[in-house]
């Protein structure tokens, strides 16, 4: 009869614990996780440029991919060279988006995807104005973050060379465009850097215990 109380209350500490946690979390080294997509961003949206990459971050689709894909990224914080990056994902068909055609899925509002999401949800950003204008307190966490356009790493259609998807931060517009034109990059790779819980985790995980405790005292002097 007890296993199952106790069972109940850590898991309704947990659940606690993340129902308080924000969607970005700051996990120092330059690395910010999303805990609602499970990946983690740079937190430099510029990194190719000033890491001396390239002259000004804008690059073709292919020079952004192969940019992402040869990144070795040292986390100071862990003492771990991070090398499995990749542009931002776009999810095609999207619901959420503005525009639903036999081209795809477009516009403004387009959530699903992996820099809309970032855009709307995390940053608070707002369709038609620039998001160094219109943001929250998360877009203090990255570090050259500017109203531009940022390829994707989904082509425009799948397989196409031609055309690939962006998003667009001037004015929350996703949209395709020529693959030979020069737009910035912003890497992200799957998963958490993360490698014990946070604080609050903790603090949440004591919490229950200290219940469980409580109620075995309680059952203990009803015995007596």
């Amino acid at each position: 009869m007890n296993r199952p109380i106790v069972t109940i209350v850590l898991l309704a500490g947990l659940n606690l614990s993340g129902a308080a946690q924000a969607a970005l979390h700051d996990r120092g080294g330059g690395l910010i996780y999303d805990d609602a997509l499970n990946v983690t961003w740079l937190q430099d949206a510029n990194y190719a440029k000033i890491s001396g990459y390239d002259t000004d971050g804008w690059m073709t689709w292919q020079d952004s991919k192969d940019w992402a894909a040869n990144l070795n990224y040292y986390d100071v914080e862990r003492g771990v060279t991070y090398d499995d990056w990749r542009l931002p994902s776009t999810l095609q068909f999207d619901s959420s988006c503005e525009i639903q055609s036999g081209a795809g899925s477009y516009g403004i509002g387009c959530t699903g995807s992996e820099m809309g999401h970032l855009f709307y949800a995390d940053l608070g950003g707002v369709a038609g104005s620039p998001i160094t204008l219109t943001h929250n307190a998360n877009y203090n966490l990255f570090q050259n973050l500017q109203a531009d356009y940022y390829w994707s790493g989904t082509g425009y259609p799948p397989n196409n060379t031609y055309h690939a998807w962006a998003f667009i931060t001037l004015d929350g517009y996703q949209y395709w465009y020529l693959t030979t034109l020069e737009l910035s990059a912003w890497a992200v790779r799957d998963g958490d850097v993360a490698a014990v819980p946070e604080p609050e985790t903790y603090a949440m995980m004591l919490a229950g215990l200290g219940l469980v405790g409580a109620a075995a005292r309680r059952r203990k002097s009803r015995r007596d």
